[in-house]
Formats: C-alpha cells, sequence, structure tokens
C-alpha cells in the first residue's frame, strides 16, 4: 500500500464531517467540500462548538488555512 500523503488524507475526508480546531481555540463542525494546498477549506452544514456545547449554526464557511491548527475526521 503506497504511503499516504496529508492531502491524500484530507482527500478521503473530502465529502464527510469533520472537526477543525482553530488557532483561536474554536472548535467547527461541517462537511468538508473542497480544500487547496494551502490547506484552505470550504465546509458546508457548519456548527460552531464552544466547550463541547453548540454554540451556533453557521452553514457554508471558507477557513483560510493559516488558522487551522488540526483537522480530524468526525466518527
Amino acid at each position: 500500500m503506497p504511503e499516504q500523503r496529508p492531502l491524500d488524507a484530507l482527500n478521503n475526508a473530502k465529502d464527510k464531517r469533520v472537526i477543525v480546531t482553530l488557532k483561536n481555540g474554536k472548535e467547527l463542525s461541517g462537511i468538508l467540500r473542497a480544500f487547496d494546498i494551502h490547506i484552505n477549506c470550504v465546509l458546508d452544514d457548519t456548527e460552531e462548538y464552544e466547550n463541547g456545547e453548540l454554540k451556533r449554526k453557521i452553514g457554508k464557511i471558507f477557513i483560510r488555512g493559516d488558522t487551522i491548527v488540526m483537522i480530524s475526521p468526525q466518527q
């Protein structure tokens, strides 16, 4: 099996729900629709969580890659 690169892992998560942690401490959960080599991302059906509780529903959102700390597929 060939090695996976970081962008391959993101590509496998495309059209699936992911959790994105930002540098400012916010957590966003949404469906990963698109990304580029800078890890700029477009999420759909996005929700913002604070301390594990839903704070607000955002909908479609663009996130700059330089504000992202972590992206994780949601189980």
